[in-house]
């Protein structure tokens, strides 16, 4: 996503997760407003009716040096999608988040099996991105598993029509955030350019996300690598662009190389030093002596860590919450989707299929 962290992601207001994206997406965009003279959605077939989206292809063609011509053609063919209005809202007010429930939707078999399958066929590329970035091939194989299966669940929206739909006519009801969506269709037409790609012919989620790792296209121009060096970066079907596109995007963000994701904590039973340590969320921002003087009971290894922590907390619904604390390598994984549902997910699944990965006998698989 722009310029804070966010890829991208499918699955980002559902569940509890805020995916990534709801928080980091209003969090990066600027309050816009609807005039007077722009149509309500149901009026519009084609965005090429409107003034208001002419002005701004001819503004992005002059301020990324584009062919005018081409982008209005082109912007003049995007269309409104309903569904993609819905998708964007958030859950209804009051729904009970849930990490158990939460969780059970990606880390099975299904998903299991084909991680351990994705990571057989590309040990060599998720070494050498450890290698290169620090970041271990757990973490990198439970991001593509969370956001995609491997790349069977990629998106079926034109990302024209779905980036054109929030940027001129975002749903009210919600805080706006079509500046942000414009920002990223501005980017999707440099992507484009830059890839020699017909923009009517990509596809993606609701949100305009892509690919494997499902990265909006500003995450896509500033952290995609070709990580094979055929000259070319596809994020759809090339794992090893895929594989080190994700270990690249963790690294910008913070990753730390050979450092633990979290630590297990039981929680302070009095109120008060619990909230203490809630407050900052899941910014890392006590050292393990706070979190002791506060009555939190880490772990011997989470007492011998250096860092600062965040104390995580997991809801249950009706049930009592879970808690992990947090390393800055655990929120370096939420500033790919700024959510410790999904951070967590995306640990749980990578370690699962991890140890499946280990338990092979001597001489099976790559």
């Amino acid at each position: 996503m722009p310029d804070c962290p966010v890829s991208l992601r499918q699955r980002l207001c559902r569940a509890g997760a805020c995916l990534l994206l709801s928080v980091a997406a209003s969090a990066c965009a600027q309050p816009g407003k609807r005039t007077a003279k722009t149509p309500e959605p149901p009026d519009v077939v084609t965005y090429g009716e409107r003034e208001d989206v002419m002005n701004f292809a001819d503004e992005i063609a002059k301020r990324q040096q584009l062919d005018p011509a081409w982008v209005r053609q082109t912007l003049a063919q995007s269309r409104y999608v309903p569904s993609v209005a819905r998708f964007i809202m958030p859950p209804p007010a009051g729904t009970a988040k849930n990490w158990a429930a939460y969780r059970s939707r990606f880390v099975e078999p299904r998903r299991i099996r084909a991680g351990l399958a994705f990571r057989e066929a590309h040990a060599k590329w998720l070494a050498q991105a450890e290698e290169m970035y620090g970041v271990p091939p757990e973490v990198v194989v439970g991001i593509v598993g969370v956001e995609t299966i491997y790349g069977r669940h990629m998106g079926t929206y034109r990302v024209l029509d779905a980036l054109a739909t929030l940027s001129f006519d975002f749903p009210t009801g919600r805080s706006d955030r079509s500046a942000f969506f414009r920002s990223e269709l501005e980017q999707f037409f440099v992507l484009c350019r830059s890839e020699s790609v017909d923009p009517q012919t990509l596809l993606g989620s609701y949100a305009g996300a892509m690919g494997m790792p499902q990265f909006m296209p500003s995450s896509w121009n500033k952290y995609a690598v070709d990580f094979d060096g055929d000259g070319h970066v596809d994020l759809h079907g090339n794992a090893a662009d895929v594989i080190g596109s994700v270990a690249h995007y963790l690294a910008e963000f913070g990753w730390q190389r050979g450092q633990p994701t979290h630590f297990e904590v039981a929680a302070p039973t009095q109120t008060s030093d619990r909230a203490h340590l809630l407050q900052p969320d899941i910014l890392p921002s006590f050292t393990a002596e706070e979190f002791s003087a506060r009555g939190a009971g880490l772990s011997p290894e989470g007492r011998q860590y250096p860092g600062l922590l965040a104390l995580v907390e997991l809801q249950n619904g009706d049930a009592a919450p879970s808690y992990v604390a947090g390393t800055s390598n655990f929120y370096a994984i939420t500033r790919y989707n700024w959510s410790s549902y999904y951070a967590m997910a995306v640990i749980d699944l990578g370690r699962s299929v991890e140890a499946l990965y280990r338990s092979r006998p001597p001489g099976s698989g790559s």
